[in-house]
């Protein structure tokens, strides 16, 4: 009987310092919390050009270029400059209404923490591929893209290691038009869109949901190949480090699409809905 209660007490001894060892090692993760969190909503604005360059009679160069920029303590509002896309591919025309496109992004991230002491810049690398529906609605356009991309992103800190994880994006979009009854030449129009954007990979362990945009526009079809808009969104997504936590933000958009065809005349197939 002594000899079971030695083994007992050396039992439960053992217990209790592998449990506050476990509780020790773990008091750096994160916890998720007991009611969801939202941060203080930021805002940002985005200057992006959007280019669909005929290259081909079924081929176009889909070209995109974004300056991001984000408000920090020292500089309000517009901010600073966060992030500058280069982003690029191969799309192939299916038909008027359908396209697919395949290529690589370049992303220059840059600190906009002023109080930090890591690197001001580090590049991240994605692979994406997309594939956009049209469809006649009335007077509008309806646009249905699916987008996935494979990124590589690493923190500003030192030596940091890239971790991977894949982005899976559906977006609605709607072109309506204001002064006319057709999507042409001198043509107003308002684009409400929204789009969800999820996550996974080993190092997404409870924050699936990265982004959550709801976006207005307003454009302006300046000529059959060029168009200028602009708009307000508001998004909301749950922090990667700790999926109790939600960041938010308010995001002023300045689009420019341009659409240039070098091709001959006797080349060109009609006109088909490639925008964005």
């Amino acid at each position: 009987m002594r000899h079971t209660t030695s083994i007992f007490i050396w039992l439960m001894a053992f217990l209790w310092i592998s449990c506050g060892g476990a509780y020790g090692q773990g008091e750096d993760k994160e916890v998720l919390p007991l009611l969801s969190k939202y941060k203080d909503p930021s805002t940002k604005v985005w200057f992006n050009t959007y280019g669909n360059i005929r290259i081909g009679k079924r081929f176009f160069w889909d070209a995109q270029t974004h300056f991001r920029f984000q408000e920090t303590e020292d500089t309000p509002f517009i901010g600073q400059v966060a992030q500058i896309y280069n982003r690029h591919a191969i799309g192939y025309i299916y038909s008027k209404k359908t396209n697919f496109s395949l290529g690589g992004v370049v992303r220059i991230n840059f600190n906009t923490d002023e109080d930090s002491v890591d690197r001001n810049v580090v590049p991240e690398w994605r692979i994406w591929h997309q594939y956009q529906f049209a469809m006649p609605l009335y007077t509008a356009m309806i646009y249905h893209r699916i987008r996935i991309e494979h990124r590589w992103t690493q923190g500003f800190a030192e030596n940091s290691e890239y971790i991977f994880r894949n982005r899976w994006r559906y977006m609605f979009r709607a072109k309506i038009p204001l002064n006319d009854h057709k999507l042409r030449p001198k043509t107003l129009y308002v684009s409400p869109e929204a789009e969800l954007i999820m996550q996974s990979g080993k190092a997404v362990v409870a924050s699936p949901m990265e982004d959550l945009r709801l976006t207005t526009t307003l454009g302006y079809i300046a000529t059959p190949r060029l168009t200028f808009a602009a708009g307000l969104m508001y998004s909301q997504g749950q922090d990667l480090s700790n999926g109790g936590i939600y960041k938010q933000g308010w995001t002023m958009r300045f689009h420019m699409y341009f659409s240039p065809d070098f091709r001959r005349v006797k080349n060109k197939l009609p006109e088909i809905h490639l925008t964005d």
